[in-house]
């Protein structure tokens, strides 16, 4: 059977307000605000803008406000030719919002607006959209839906990617187990890797022994690492100029995703995801600077 999708993200979309301070201040205390604007984000959706400007046909489910189709998010991602046949739209609600603070050590604090996306928790399984991909990634949302549909996704035989990112405190170990347990890719960034070896009490080797036959964990400057069967992959990032770090784990996921689907090696499709990210982190918003599929692989030859 032919599939219509290549990589169908579930999660959220949100609109971004990325806000820089000099430093976070403590509680009962204010830091100025030296710089803000709004951008298109959500992990799920960020995954399916950047995979499709890569060339991949992409497929996403959020839940998103009643006024979402007005948006001009909407029309982005129309232009971009994302199947968004079903999107889950919540009359009389907003759609999600996420406030990103980042200090002058590039550290981060990201406060999360709900809204329309806690529509997840009563929404069904959208069982036809899953079975007509050939991947499905699980990106920030709510744990049960995100659940739900990996039983869905494995029980047809197709890859599943999970990365619960900043969402990954909502899962208790028992959620987080049976979701890992359906998962063929597990990302996550050094610090959350480290919160679910220690959430789950085992280490690398126990973790793939549940399920995940490829674990990537991004480093930020330190490149990333990817551990299958025996083996542990060391991926350089590629220097340059960091205006901002949002975004550049979704983007990474979508460049990964896009080689290793094409049958590349973990290697080459780490090599990928890490050019894919460094443009953009060059710019601020985690959809403003997305690379073309050739763009990024002649800085990839040229790094690398």
């Amino acid at each position: 059977m032919v599939k219509n999708t290549d990589l169908l993200a579930i999660g959220h979309s949100a609109h971004d307000y990325i806000i820089r301070v000099p430093e976070f201040p403590k509680a009962n205390f204010s830091s100025p605000i030296t710089d803000m604007k709004t951008f298109n984000g959500g992990a799920a959706a960020n995954v399916a803008c950047v995979g499709a400007k890569l060339g991949l046909k992409t497929a996403l489910v959020s839940a998103v406000g009643g006024d979402f189709k007005k948006s001009e998010y909407y029309e982005h991602m129309e232009n971009l030719g994302i199947n968004t046949d079903s999107l889950i739209i919540v009359p009389g609600e907003k759609t999600p919002t996420a406030f990103v603070l980042t200090n002058d050590n590039s550290d981060q604090i990201s406060y999360f607006y709900w809204g329309a996306a806690r529509e997840f928790s009563e929404s069904k399984v959208p069982a036809g959209i899953i079975k007509n991909s050939e991947s499905v990634h699980l990106a920030t949302g709510d744990p049960d839906f995100n659940w739900k549909c990996s039983e869905e996704a494995k029980n047809k035989d197709i890859l599943v990617s999970f990365d619960p990112g900043q969402d990954l405190g909502m899962y208790d170990t028992k959620k987080l187990k049976e979701v890992i347990e359906n998962t063929t890719i597990l990302f996550g960034n050094h610090h959350e890797i480290e919160r679910i070896l220690d959430s789950l009490k085992t280490d690398l080797n126990g973790l793939k022994e549940l399920g995940p036959k490829i674990i990537v964990k991004t480093c930020g400057a330190n490149g990333s690492e990817i551990y299958s069967n025996e083996d542990k992959i060391i991926i350089d990032a590629i220097d340059c100029d960091v205006v901002d770090p949002t975004g550049a784990g979704d983007s990474y996921r979508a460049g990964f995703l896009s080689r290793f689907l094409n049958g590349e090696s973990l290697e080459e499709s780490a090599k990928f995801a890490s050019t894919v990210s460094s443009f953009i982190i060059e710019h601020q918003g985690c959809q403003t600077n997305m690379p073309t599929f050739d763009e990024a692989f002649e800085r990839m030859n040229e790094f690398y």
